[in-house]
């Protein structure tokens, strides 16, 4: 399975009070870890975006296991959790240096066209990037 790592350097607006990373930005995390994914498989969200879709959000949860703090560096490992032509879910992973989780999580994704929300079949409609899908879960030994 192939897991992309982005190092993500924590700003200061990126917390709270308390100095921690506020909960709603790992999602952004998550996006970056994601584009930067799919810019690993050869592709870019912008020349999708080009083709007339979109790749909205249709689900998303997170699991906070030990806080992220201002000044640190931490990095989000992203993969694809699950795919089946339609709709793929990708998992994450953020790390603080030491390689301790910090937090876990996942986005489910759809294509669809941008001007009706319609669903795009991304098998018949992007089939260099359903199959670069399929290659990234393969199992490595």
């Amino acid at each position: 399975m192939k897991v992309n790592e982005t190092p993500i350097q924590v700003r200061y607006q990126e917390t709270d009070m308390m100095g921690v990373v506020y909960h709603a930005n790992y999602l952004v995390w998550f996006e970056i870890g994601r584009t930067s994914f799919i810019d690993s498989l050869g592709f870019k969200y912008a020349e999708i975006e080009k083709e007339g879709v979109v790749s909205p959000v249709i689900d998303a949860s997170m699991s906070f296991k030990n806080p992220v703090r201002y000044g640190e560096e931490a990095a989000v490992k992203t993969w694809v959790k699950e795919y089946d032509g339609l709709r793929v879910t990708y998992g994450y992973e953020v790390v603080h240096n030491d390689g301790e989780t910090a937090v876990t999580g996942e986005t489910k994704h759809v294509i669809v066209k941008k001007d009706n929300f319609r669903p795009v079949s991304i098998r018949r409609s992007f089939p260099d990037w359903h199959e670069a899908y399929l290659q990234a879960m393969e199992k490595t030994s």
